[in-house]
């Protein structure tokens, strides 16, 4: 995974394209040059018959291979911000070393060193630059300042805050305030990522967000209890609340809508 920070200082988790995954999207891309090619050639010979000459024909084929190798992709990639069939189909994107959309530069300087890396030299260029560089970078994206980003990233669901049984007859009672927004989610990225984490830094984290929290609830937490059973029971409790009221709201508005639809005099 690779980080970017932006000028606000925030920290942007980009997933850079594994080489199999750009491998796979050059051939798709490749295997619909062939076929364009193929009624390229079709189309030429229907509309000109044997009407040509052959230095007319080697200049409508030179036309041909800058069209199909240069012109269509990278007018393809300009215009989708780094797309293209084959990463269409992959998922895949090419975004500036920023993380920003590429421009027609970017797209022009890719495509150039594309005939040489991919076509000429059958690729072997682009695989050996793409081992020793940890974004799999093709020499192209070298000297253009781009790599290949992943798009669709299975996104694994978060676990839910578990109310722990030692507090329920606590958060039956307490009052548990509205939390700031900020605070909020805060809490719930640490306990998302607190498996993960140093124990040290846990416990740390874990005592700020407690005593931040602390200042919305009411009474507080029995004695005994750690930082992060805490976290846990504010979160847990506020959830099932806000889930309840909205559950009640919700009957309230389909037994009104029944009474506004029902016939009158019924």
């Amino acid at each position: 995974m690779s980080s970017i920070v932006t000028g606000e200082a925030v920290v942007l988790e980009l997933r850079p394209a594994g080489f199999a995954a750009r491998g796979l999207s050059i051939l798709i891309d490749i295997v619909a040059q062939i076929v364009l090619a193929i009624l390229l050639v079709l189309l030429i010979g229907n509309v000109l018959g044997g009407a040509l000459d052959p230095a007319l024909t080697g200049a409508v084929v030179l036309i041909s291979v800058v069209l199909l190798l240069l012109v269509i992709p990278v007018t393809v990639e300009t215009l989708t911000r780094g797309k293209s069939l084959g990463r269409l189909v992959t998922g895949l994107r090419i975004v500036r070393d920023d993380g920003g959309a590429i421009r027609f530069r970017h797209a022009f300087i890719r495509g150039m060193l594309a005939i040489l890396e991919i076509y000429i030299l059958a690729g072997s260029l682009a695989f050996l630059v793409s081992l020793f560089n940890e974004r799999s970078k093709r020499l192209g994206d070298l000297l253009a300042g781009t790599y290949a980003m992943r798009e669709r990233v299975v996104v694994r669901p978060r676990a839910l805050a578990v109310l722990p049984p030692r507090l329920t007859p606590w958060a039956a009672t307490a009052d548990i305030g509205r939390l700031p927004d900020p605070l909020a989610r805060r809490m719930s990225q640490f306990l998302a990522q607190a498996p993960r984490l140093t124990p040290q830094a846990r416990h740390t984290l874990s005592v700020e967000l407690a005593a931040e929290a602390a200042q919305h609830v009411s009474p507080p937490p029995p004695e005994g209890t750690r930082p992060e059973e805490f976290l846990h029971g504010v979160i847990a409790s506020r959830r099932d609340r806000d889930y309840a009221a909205m559950m009640r709201q919700r009957e309230r508005s389909e037994a009104t809508a029944e009474r506004l639809h029902r016939l009158p005099f019924g």
